[in-house]
């Protein structure tokens, strides 16, 4: 799953990096970015066609749900139900975005103790991480616009803290997801499996994670009691601007 992630990158860059054109939103940088709080999300304009980065709440409200406190339980999106699951089978017809991130956190269950791990592609770059969005009609006629992470088999060096990881598109896929190009539901599906084993980085990190109040740089600094197993013990990637 996905259930905490980190963006140490502002606006400016990440509009950059993925080839924006609207104004830069004002949703400033997190290294603990939780359930409810603003993502950053590149979506296809409805309207017009162009590409957007645009602040959307963590957390998926359908169309036809009565209250939007429903999101908090809707953070991920199963890769293997989006076609028929009511609450994501519409967006994923017409709604599908880019979750943008520089990583993500899992934790590891050892014995009665939690270690959070930070996770980063290999070469530091920006992940999209493949999402879907929702806007929602307040009963005062405004609207909430909402995300959800789309989540699939993790990879193998990954499946040691969780069965499951986000899924991660490389930039050749981006246009299709978003619906730029023109492709199939079983096109759209292949997309979505786990980054390679290689291409990511894991290191074990403070349990300050674990608090949503916590949020600066110092996170993502290895957590030097830490005794994790092999292959989980990564040098943290040049993280450049």
């Amino acid at each position: 799953m996905c259930g905490r992630y980190f963006q140490q990158r502002g606006p400016a860059y990440v509009a950059r990096y993925f080839e924006t054109v609207n104004p830069l939103p004002n949703t400033p940088p997190s290294w603990n970015r939780a359930p409810t709080q603003e993502a950053l999300v590149v979506r296809r304009h409805p309207e017009t066609g162009a590409r957007h980065l645009d602040p959307l709440r963590w957390g998926l409200v359908p169309r036809w749900a009565s209250d939007p406190s429903v999101g908090s339980k809707m953070i991920n999106a199963r890769s293997e139900g989006i076609t028929e699951k009511p609450s994501f089978r519409e967006a994923f017809r017409r709604r599908r975005c880019l979750v943008t991130a520089d990583g993500f956190y899992e934790w590891r269950t050892e014995g009665r103790a939690k270690q959070a791990f930070a996770i980063a592609l290999a070469g530091g770059e920006p992940m999209a991480l493949a999402g879907l969005w929702e806007g929602w009609r307040a009963p005062d006629g405004s609207i909430l616009r909402t995300c959800t992470i789309v989540t699939g088999e993790a990879n193998e060096k990954l499946s040691a803290l969780h069965h499951r990881m986000p899924m991660i598109l490389p930039r050749e896929a981006w246009p299709a997801w978003l619906g730029e190009e023109p492709a199939e539901p079983e096109a759209l599906l292949a997309l979505l499996k786990p980054w390679p084993a290689e291409g990511v980085l894991a290191w074990p990190v403070s349990s300050r994670v674990n608090k949503v109040a916590e949020n600066d740089a110092g996170l993502l600094a290895r957590d030097p009691f830490a005794i994790p197993p092999a292959g989980l013990d990564d040098p943290p990637p040049a993280f450049t601007e």
